[in-house]
Formats: structure tokens, C-alpha cells, sequence
């Protein structure tokens, strides 16, 4: 596995957070289970997870828990900018990406939980610039990895963690064609 630097993704979610107005903390997400600050809160527990991952720290056992707004607090805009660039620190010692580790209650290669980080980064930056209707444009190098990230899955996995892939034309963009392999629908616009 080549590693990609999360820098990029990182930095788009950052831009996208800090564009976000209190107002919309209700919106719903292509993310059917969120609404924003839901997925905001998600967001950042799955950076602090992912973080301590890189670092060989702790955090309780098990998988995260369910996003909810009302744990954001008021420092959120430049909370979590500061959750991700850590996280983009924390997985650029290539050290990080040795051996196993355990993040979200799975034990992995380290390789992989970087792909998780970096697939997380790019489908939760799509789900917050379409829920606050931001433009989101992402690397090629980015979506290709997280295309083979997602042609990892079986079956069981995939239940477990996302909707079934969707069928899309060949001749879309890769982004399209990444969105529909997280189960959301590439169209999708806020109601």
C-alpha cells in the first residue's frame, strides 16, 4: 500500500467547517443517520480515534460511539481543525503506518487504518460540503485509493459499516463513482 498524505483531505474538511453557519447544525447529510452536527461529532471522535491510533495511545475499547451534536460544545470550528491536523501529523511519521494497531475496537496494519482515516476524510468532506451546499473537489491519487479501499470489502463488512454500493454510469467522475461505492447517492441535495 502507497501511503497518501492526509494533508490534503484534512485540510479541505477544515475549510468546509470553518465555512459552516450555526444555523445549519440541523441540516440533514447525504449521511442518513446525521444531521451536521451530528456528523461534526463524529467527525472529531473519529479523528481522536484515529490519531491515537498513529500515536499508540488509548482511548476506551470498542467502537465509537454514535455521533451527537450536543457533545460539540462551542469551540468546535477551530476544535476540530486543530483534531485534524493532528491526525495529518500523527499519520505522516511512518512509523504510524507499522505493525498492527487497534483503532474503533479493530485491530488492522497500520496501512490500513491510515486508508480508513483517509477514506473517512473524503466521504465526510463530501457529506458536510453537500449538506451546507459547498463545492468539494478532491485529488485523483486521493479517490483511487479510496476505490481500492472499498474493493477490500466483504460482504459482511460492508454491512457493518455502509450501505450498498450503488450502481453508476462508467463515464462519471471518479468522486461520483467513490460516493456510490459508500452507498450514497452522488445526486444527493439537502430537502
Amino acid at each position: 500500500m502507497t501511503f497518501i498524505d492526509l494533508g490534503p483531505a484534512a485540510q479541505r474538511m477544515t475549510d468546509l467547517i470553518r465555512a459552516i453557519p450555526d444555523d445549519l447544525l440541523d441540516a440533514p447529510t447525504p449521511c442518513a443517520a446525521y444531521a451536521l452536527g451530528d456528523l461534526l461529532d463524529h467527525v472529531s471522535a473519529l479523528t481522536a480515534g484515529l490519531t491515537a491510533a498513529a500515536n499508540r495511545t488509548s482511548l476506551p475499547e470498542g467502537p465509537p460511539t454514535a455521533g451527537d451534536a450536543s457533545r460539540l460544545g462551542g469551540d468546535w470550528r477551530t476544535r476540530i481543525p486543530q483534531e485534524l491536523a493532528a491526525l495529518t501529523e500523527a499519520w505522516r511519521d511512518p512509523m504510524a503506518r507499522r505493525g498492527m494497531i487497534k483503532a474503533g475496537g479493530i485491530e488492522m496494519p497500520g496501512e490500513a487504518a491510515a486508508l480508513v482515516a483517509l477514506e473517512e476524510l473524503v466521504i465526510h468532506g463530501w457529506d458536510v460540503a453537500r449538506a451546507t451546499g459547498q463545492h468539494y473537489a478532491c485529488d485523483e491519487t486521493a479517490l483511487e485509493a479510496v476505490v481500492g479501499f472499498f474493493s477490500l470489502f466483504t460482504q459482511e463488512m460492508r454491512e457493518n459499516a455502509y450501505s450498498a454500493p450503488l450502481a453508476v454510469p462508467d463515464e462519471v467522475p471518479l468522486l461520483d463513482t467513490v460516493v456510490a461505492l459508500s452507498g450514497r447517492d452522488p445526486a444527493w441535495k439537502p430537502s
